[in-house]
C-alpha cells in the first residue's frame, strides 16, 4: 500500500486539517519500538503489485521498511486485492506478486523478521472490510481524491471496489491493530480516513482499534525527482525519466544521459535551476561525497561539464542498481522459496488477524 507511492496502497474535512497541523508533534512522540508494556509496537504497510519498483520507491519507502523490521512488529503486505480495482485481468498477477516479493527482499526486507504476506491469503481482511463498509458513507467515499482521480483516468471502469478503496485500506491497517503506518505527508489525507473509520467503529461498538498514525523515524521522506525534472519518479508515468530497479546497465546510462540540462551557469555561485538541482539530488543518493563536492565546485566556478557529470552519475547508478537487480533475478528463479515466503508471512499475519476478528465479533455481538 505508498501504500507509499505506493499510494497508501497507491480523504477528510476539519478533522484532517487539525491533524495535519499536529502531525509533526504526533510523529515526534513515537516511542522507540516498544509500548509501555514492553511489547513491540505494530507497523503496517502495503505495496500494490502493479509495476516495477523504482529508485523513488527504494529511497522513499523500502529503506525505511528495512530499518523498521529491526525495531517494530512489522506487517508488510502485497496488495493484490487492491490491484484488481484498476487491473482486473489476473493473467500476470502471480508474476507481478512474485516480483514485488523479490524486489523487496533483494532490497533488504527479511521474511524472518517481518510478516511479508499476500493480501488475498488473509481471508479475515475481507470480513473486516465488509463490516467497515456498513460504517462508510457514499458521500464521503465519492469525495476522496483517489476515487475522483481514477474516475477521470478510467471512466470505463468505475467499480464499487474503486469507490470503497479507502475502506479496504482501513481493513488492511486495523486488522493488525497497527499503530504506525509509514507514509509521506502527501498521503496523510488517506490515513485520516482510516482513523475516521476506526474511530467510528470504536464509537459504535466499543474500543477495539488504536488510531493509526504516520511514522517515518522523524525524518523527511526522500522524494526522488524524475530525470526530466517534471516531478517524482513514477511506476506508470513517463517511464523514460524513471530509474527502475530492474533496468539493465545500458538502459540506466541511457536514461541518465537524457536528463535535462542547459548551457551551464554564467555567473559564479548562481542558484541552480530545479532541473539541475534534481541531478545533484540524484547524485547525493548514490555518489560519494567527494564526487558531489567536485561537481558542485565546478558549477559554482562556471566550469561544469554536464556530460561528464551525467556519465559519472550513470556509472554510480549502475553500481547501485545492478546488485539489487541481480539479486531480484536470482530470487525470481526460486519459485518454491517465494511460495514459502508467502506461506510463512500469511501464517504470521493470520494469527494477528484472527485475534483481532475475535475482538471485533465480540464487540459487535456476532457471537451467537
Amino acid at each position: 500500500m505508498s501504500f507509499s507511492k505506493f499510494p497508501l496502497w497507491e480523504t477528510g474535512g476539519f478533522s484532517y486539517l487539525r491533524r495535519l497541523m499536529n502531525s509533526k508533534e504526533e510523529i515526534a512522540k513515537v516511542p522507540a519500538g516498544k509500548n509501555e508494556a514492553g511489547s513491540k509496537q505494530i507497523v503496517m504497510s502495503g505495496i500494490r503489485p502493479t509495476g516495477f519498483l523504482h529508485l523513488g520507491n527504494y529511497f522513499g519507502a523500502i529503506r525505511n521498511y528495512v530499518r523498521m523490521q529491526e525495531d517494530f512488529e512489522c506487517y508488510f503486505m502485497v496488495a493484490d486485492l487492491h490491484s484488481l480495482t484498476t487491473h482486473p485481468d489476473t493473467k500476470e498477477l502471480k508474476s507481478n506478486v512474485h516480483r514485488v516479493l523479490a524486489e523487496n527482499i533483494a532490497c533488504g526486507l527479511d521474511p524472518d523478521k517481518a510478516a511479508f504476506y499476500c493480501q488475498s491469503h488473509i481471508y479475515e481482511t475481507s470480513e473486516l472490510y465488509l463490516y467497515l463498509n456498513m460504517l462508510a458513507y457514499i458521500g464521503e467515499l465519492e469525495k476522496t481524491v483517489t476515487f475522483k482521480d481514477k474516475v477521470r483516468q478510467h471512466p470505463e471502469n468505475i467499480n464499487a471496489g474503486l469507490l470503497t478503496y479507502p475502506v479496504l485500506q482501513t481493513a488492511d491497517i486495523i486488522l493488525h491493530r497497527a499503530k504506525f503506518v509509514p507514509v509521506g505527508k502527501d498521503q496523510e489525507q488517506h490515513l485520516e480516513m482510516a482513523r475516521n473509520f476506526a474511530n467510528r467503529f470504536n464509537h459504535r461498538y466499543g474500543e477495539v482499534f488504536p488510531e493509526p498514525v504516520a511514522f517515518n523515524y522523524n525524518q523527511e521522506l526522500v522524494k526522488v525527482p524524475s530525470l526530466d525534472g517534471s516531478g517524482k519518479m513514477s511506476k506508470s508515468e513517463n517511464q523514460l525519466a524513471t530509474l527502475f530497479l530492474a533496468d539493465e546497465d545500458d538502459m540506466i546510462r541511457k536514461k541518465v544521459m537524457k536528463a535535462k540540462t542547459d548551457g551551464g551557469p554564467t555567473e559564479a555561485n548562481s542558484v541552480k535551476p530545479d532541473y539541475i538541482e534534481n541531478i545533484f539530488g540524484l547524485m547525493k543518493l548514490v555518489s560519494t561525497e567527494d564526487v558531489l563536492q567536485k561537481f558542485d565546485a565546478d558549477y559554482n566556478n562556471c566550469t561544469i561539464r554536464y556530460g561528464d557529470m551525467k556519465k559519472q552519475l550513470g556509472e554510480d547508478m549502475v553500481n547501485f542498481i545492478a546488485p539489487i537487480r541481480n539479486r531480484v533475478n536470482s530470487i525470481l528463479q526460486d519459485e518454491k522459496y517465494l511460495k514459502d515466503v508467502m506461506e510463512k508471512g500469511a501464517e504470521k499475519a493470520r494469527v494477528s488477524a484472527q485475534k483481532t476478528m475475535k475482538l471485533v465479533r465480540e464487540a459487535m455481538g456476532l457471537t451467537y
